[in-house]
């Protein structure tokens, strides 16, 4: 793999996760991309301190940076944030994984394994060989019948849309206008998504299992999930899906 390998990882309030996920990581995309990897930290302002630990880890670790932010905006600014600083700083590959291991962090090398011959790449719960661990019955049901919705409205093949585990070839991210992204919580993975797809790029899923964070807690809620439902008639019908076009 030729070119860098940055990881974002959006924090808030992750203390108890933050030093042992970057660990795993820098494990991982050690061995993946041993002579070019990065992972960024993207941190809203945490009160609970996971800022200062990122920073230590920075001091204690080359290849670890970190993005202050002021405050909580969502998950959406935050990687948009990480994106742009990424891309400055010449990432030829950028992935996005959640900071509480509900991602398995061994996963990394599967998707940059993948990207050789994509142009983006999702780490895929509802392919055969994926799946979910630790759920009840009803979330599983929010999350499937979520993917499924925005499918049919958006008329896309792929099985899980609103998966945060995914590695991005640049010029995916170049093209897909990222200034003009709205979407602040989990409706931001549906919109990258349909926007890469709208561009003519190559999307392929890897089966991964999602399994229920053991530490601190969830930020999922319910005007969250309401947003990403709105969101989805706007993404299909609204201007913006004309206008992507790949270089």
């Amino acid at each position: 793999m030729s070119g860098d390998a940055w990881l974002i990882l959006p924090t808030y309030n992750e203390a108890e996760n933050i030093e042992p996920i970057v660990n795993a990581a820098l494990s991982v995309l050690g061995r993946a991309a041993p002579d070019a990897h990065r992972i960024l930290i993207v941190d809203d302002g945490s009160p609970d301190g996971t800022g200062q630990i990122a920073d230590q880890l920075a001091t204690g670790h080359g290849a670890v940076e970190v993005l202050h932010r002021s405050e909580r905006e969502g998950l959406g600014p935050a990687y948009l944030a990480g994106f742009r600083y990424a891309l400055q700083r010449g990432a030829a590959y950028v992935m996005e994984m959640d900071s509480d291991f509900s991602h398995d962090p061994a996963d990394l090398s599967r998707l940059l394994a993948a990207v050789r011959t994509a142009d983006l790449v999702l780490g895929s719960r509802y392919v055969p060989g994926g799946g979910v661990s630790d759920w009840g019955i009803g979330r599983q049901l929010v999350s499937r019948g979520g993917s499924l919705y925005a499918r049919l409205v958006l008329g896309l093949k792929v099985r899980d849309l609103t998966g945060g585990f995914k590695c991005f070839r640049r010029e995916v991210l170049e093209v897909i206008d990222l200034p003009t992204v709205r979407s602040r919580g989990y409706g931001f993975q549906v919109e990258l998504t349909y926007r890469a797809v709208r561009a003519g790029f190559r999307v392929v899923e890897v089966p991964i299992v999602f399994r229920e964070r053991i530490r601190g807690s969830s930020k999922m809620t319910w005007r969250i999930a309401a947003e990403a439902a709105l969101l989805v008639p706007k993404l299909r019908f609204g201007r913006i899906s004309g206008q992507l076009r790949r270089r």
